[in-house]
């Protein structure tokens, strides 16, 4: 598991955990604090795949985060190693024909993998229900929240659901090859998730949105430019439809991915 403190990357594990397998957990501190005690926590940097390399050994199964230097010398290693099967962590928009900042390090990453000569899967999540954590503060500080691209549809997914899928391509066969493109059960608004987490939280939320020149400014203050460019060409070009509901978390996991509602009723405390 690369990335396995991360958003994503902790979720895995503690899905894979918890289906019984054992876990090798590697991040830049390998520090075991959060991990499930039975986890082998281990160091690596995968801009440095040397210091990767040793950990592949008598490894069945690779998670791969995306976007990172040395990410084809790492797939060298993990095929000298032995290791059968590598999931990469990819998004919807490495599907699109587009030159922007996301797409291009998740099309790199993805043919790097093609390229290995390992067995694959990708699996590609549309928007996280975790982005709407980006709204706390305005929340703590008052009723009216503030959004960009308000007229844009998403059916945002849980960490939990991407997990789930990850981890059954990680340990069962028949995701060789296969590319798992996840979403959530419900296509909303963001006044609809605003709404939502008002119940959740017993206040009457009021979404504004903001205009184009003003969501530029306030993901400026977040992202580097060329990722704010990259995300003004999939909600405001229209290049990106996040809008429709699949059922790939319904058919590889066998349960219905979580709703917004569910979401926002287990992370009230955040907000």
């Amino acid at each position: 598991m690369t990335g396995a403190t991360g958003n994503v990357g902790a979720e895995v594990v503690r899905a894979l955990t918890e289906a019984g397998e054992p876990v090798r957990a590697m991040s830049r501190s390998g520090r075991a604090e959060g991990l499930p005690p039975q986890v082998e926590a281990v160091a690596g940097d995968l801009n440095r795949p040397e210091t990767v390399r040793d950990a592949l050994h008598g490894v069945r199964s690779l998670f791969l985060m995306p976007g990172y230097e040395g990410q084809s010398r790492i797939l060298a290693d993990a095929r000298a190693a032995g290791v059968a099967h590598v999931v990469l962590l990819s998004g919807k928009s490495a599907e699109l024909d587009d030159d922007n900042a996301v797409t291009r390090y998740l099309r790199a990453a993805e043919s790097e993998v093609r390229a290995s000569g390992l067995s694959w899967s990708f699996v590609r999540p549309v928007s996280f229900m975790s982005n709407a954590l980006a709204l706390a503060d305005q929340i703590r500080d008052g009723d009216e929240v503030r959004v960009p691209f308000p007229g844009v549809r998403t059916a945002d997914i849980s960490l939990y659901d991407i997990a789930q899928v990850a981890a059954r391509a990680l340990r069962s066969a028949g995701h060789e090859g296969r590319v798992h493109t996840v979403t959530g059960p419900e296509s909303l608004l963001p006044s609809d998730r605003v709404r939502i987490l008002g119940e959740a939280l017993g206040r009457e939320l009021r979404t504004v949105g903001l205009t184009d020149d003003e969501a530029r400014a306030s993901m400026g203050a977040r992202f580097p430019a060329p990722y704010v460019d990259a995300f003004f060409r999939f909600f405001v070009d229209g290049i990106l439809d996040e809008s429709q509901v699949l059922p790939t978390v319904q058919e590889v996991t066998g349960q219905a991915p979580r709703t917004f509602e569910q979401w926002a009723w287990g992370h009230t405390a955040a907000f």
